[in-house]
């Protein structure tokens, strides 16, 4: 405790908020909404005069207020505008964030002894008490909730989405990035249970015979793929083994086609990442490591194509994941082949949020040379995917806007966030492909 600070009564209030989610049994979700916004009035005016300077941080108190405090039930909010008819999925992500997030703090700080791979200020004891703590909470808000939503979620869901949210969110939280736990949680928590509540067993029932049928040679041929990038230099082990997980769900759920264009998204990103050595490095902007890429970066790339490639099989709405697979490819190798012609041949670099000129290698730079090589880049796999038949050549433009719009928000989020730790690369890898896919779903949906 400092100056009357003490984390572990911060902790013990956030994990106490998770008590109203009960709530939810018996309230609307525009009656919850309005709860929520008199917390977050409650939490702005009334909590920092009722315990001082305890609740606060030293970070809050140079700022002059708490974020975190703020965050909180504004997530909740968003989490009922997001998903009004699945109070459900809001209890158990509001779960997650009081109890997993809380007992992590308290676990960690008390006996966390052994720091994750990524993130030495986060241990694995905080870790695995976020996954239960916040699973077990999840499954029985969700429980509880369960009869205020109708149709009610089959006790599949109820039992086994919370805890694969909770470990999802967990990991989430370990990421060495400045974005407030009290937003990330509950976004990563909701979208999970929200990707798991679209599973429906008639539609395994279907798939399952071709997806057993394609894993042996699934996991054959990304061992091979995978041990021989390795091999190569193009990727760390920790990229090995991202990459063999990932190239294993794609091809195991999308088959072989699926399969090529992963691999082709992943040589052009490696190819491009090797042009100009000289040059990027003389100008201190080459690839960490001479571009041999690791695990967070194989999954900010292509860790939603694996996701998607699962919802392909697992969810009735086959079409749309297979559009939103080829989307995330086509995004994260576009605009990794955009930034490294940049890099390497680019002439006057601009910030696409003030226009004005700046040094290449600036965070959020783009050039007329690297855009240009972009947008060809995402044609080129936006077609190669129709030429593959997981997409109609109807929807090849759907896909190549997808990625100019993935760029531009990557681009923005980075000038803006970057430089100030905010977020690192691979979390803006990660939202590139995401409004990649999302405006090729959009974009597909108005068409």
């Amino acid at each position: 405790m400092t100056n009357g600070y003490s984390e572990t009564r911060r902790k013990l209030l956030h994990i106490g908020m998770g008590g109203f989610a009960l709530a939810l049994r018996v309230l609307t979700w525009q009656q919850a909404a309005a709860c929520a916004v008199a917390a977050l009035a409650f939490n702005l005016f009334v909590l920092p005069r009722v315990f001082g300077n305890s609740l606060n941080r030293p970070a809050d108190r140079a700022r002059g207020y708490s974020i975190g405090i703020v965050l909180y039930p504004l997530s909740v909010l968003l989490l009922l505008l997001a998903f009004p008819s699945r109070l459900d999925i809001v209890a158990a992500a509001w779960g997650t964030l009081a109890f997993g997030d809380g007992a992590a703090t308290i676990v960690g700080c008390a006996w966390g002894r052994h720091p994750v791979p990524w993130h030495p200020q986060k241990s694995i004891e905080g870790l695995a008490a976020f996954v239960l703590v916040g699973g077990v909470a999840g499954v029985l808000l969700a429980w509880w909730t369960a009869p205020a939503v109708s149709p009610t979620a089959p006790i599949e869901f109820i039992i086994l989405a919370p805890l694969i949210a909770a470990a999802a969110a967990g990991l989430a939280e370990t990421v060495p990035i400045q974005l407030d736990d009290n937003l990330t949680v509950p976004a990563v928590a909701g979208a999970t249970l929200w990707i798991l509540s679209l599973v429906t067993l008639d539609t395994w029932t279907v798939t399952q015979a071709a997806l057993w049928q394609q894993l042996p040679m699934a996991l054959a041929v990304n061992a091979i793929a995978a041990f021989g990038g390795w091999r190569a230099g193009t990727v760390r082990v920790s990229g090995m083994l991202i990459g063999w997980a990932i190239g294993t769900a794609v091809y195991a759920c999308v088959g072989l086609s699926g399969w090529i264009l992963l691999f082709v998204t992943f040589l052009a990103a490696a190819v491009s990442s090797r042009l100009g050595l000289r040059k990027k490095a003389l100008l201190g902007i080459a690839e960490e490591r001479g571009g041999h890429r690791g695990g967070g970066n194989a999954f900010a790339n292509t860790g939603l194509a694996a996701v998607a490639a699962l919802a392909a099989v697992l969810t009735p709405y086959h079409d749309a994941a297979l559009l939103a697979c080829v989307a995330v490819l086509v995004t994260g190798g576009s605009d990794t082949v955009a930034s490294e012609i940049g890099k390497a041949w680019g002439g006057k670099t601009y910030l696409v949020t003030t226009f004005s000129q700046v040094r290449p290698g600036t965070p959020g730079a783009m050039s007329l040379e690297g855009t240009v090589a972009g947008v060809l880049a995402a044609l080129a796999l936006a077609l190669l995917g129709a030429g593959l038949h997981l997409i109609p050549m109807s929807l090849v433009w759907t896909v190549v806007v997808g990625a100019i719009a993935g760029s531009l928000v990557e681009s923005a989020l980075a000038a803006t966030l970057e430089a100030p730790g905010i977020v690192n690369n691979d979390v803006l890898n990660f939202l590139n492909t995401a409004t990649g896919a999302i405006v090729a779903l959009v974009l597909m949906r108005v068409s």
